[in-house]
């Protein structure tokens, strides 16, 4: 499925792509600001389902953004639609056959802390995999590393990047660890507060598998937390996925830009070979 699939992309795209983007619900708006943009839809792919969930168009989109020519997942898949593992990981296992060096994940969460509010972008600094699952477990590919170490899984030099990106835009940049669980249904606030007294400062229902695919795959991983609502218990809200996806639009300007500031700095990295 891999080797089918990135050959086919090699067919469609104009450039060898040196960073992955993957973008989570609500914040679509990325794609506008590629240069040169090529459009691919998930189902005209070999083995790639089309994408089920509201706010995920499921496609890719390659072009120059800020220097880097970048490969742009705009939607992903979810355990919870029914996927295997193997269909979960393989946008980013495609990227990697692709050539690219670097992945930057972004999801809308839900905020724990007490200073995670709607609006608020969280850098990931660990996670907790929640999901029970793992793209590692079973059959693997000759290019994946069935043990990968992660006690860094994110990328401290990235980080890094991206602390002097907000500063630069004077924007606040929070850090802390994403709590990935399967969802689909939103959390109690038992489970709330489980997760706080675990580690937990924002949950969502993606991301962790993309991440051990990444890292298997000898990729460098950022990501980025949108926080679309306050958890369960910690609100008098209630929580539904069109809430959701308006508070990822209406607060995507600034982790857009925040993207591109830190695109911009690791213009001026040489890219890996």
């Amino acid at each position: 499925m891999i080797s089918d699939a990135a050959d086919f992309l090699r067919t469609r795209l104009d450039a060898r792509p040196e960073v992955l983007l993957v973008l989570g619900s609500g914040l679509g708006r990325l794609t506008e600001r590629v240069d040169g943009g090529v459009e691919v839809p998930f189902e005209t792919i070999p083995g790639f389902p089309p994408a089920s969930v509201a706010g995920h168009r499921g496609r890719f989109v390659s072009g120059r953004l800020r220097g880097r020519t970048v490969l742009i997942q705009a939607g992903r898949y979810h355990y919870y639609e029914g996927h295997p593992p193997t269909v979960v990981a393989a946008p980013v296992q495609v990227a990697a056959a692709l050539g690219v060096g670097t992945v930057i994940l972004t999801n809308a969460a839900g905020g724990i802390h007490r200073r995670l509010r709607p609006g608020a972008v969280m850098l990931v600094t660990d996670h907790l995999n929640l999901q029970w699952r793992s793209p590692l477990a079973g059959p693997m590919g000759d290019q994946d590393a069935r043990f990968q170490d992660m006690s860094a899984p994110y990328d401290p030099g990235l980080q890094a990047i991206a602390r002097e990106a907000a500063a630069s835009l004077k924007m606040e940049l929070f850090q802390g660890t994403y709590a990935g669980v399967l969802g689909p249904s939103y959390e109690t606030p038992a489970e709330i507060r489980a997760l706080a007294a675990v580690g937990g400062d924002a949950v969502g229902m993606s991301t962790v598998p993309e991440v051990l695919a990444a890292r298997a795959r000898g990729l460098q991983v950022l990501a980025f937390s949108l926080i679309t609502n306050r958890a369960a218990g910690l609100s008098d809200e209630p929580l539904s996925h069109e809430e959701v996806l308006e508070a990822g639009r209406r607060g995507s300007g600034g982790m857009v830009t925040l993207i591109e500031g830190v695109l911009n700095r690791m213009a001026r990295i040489p890219e890996r070979s």
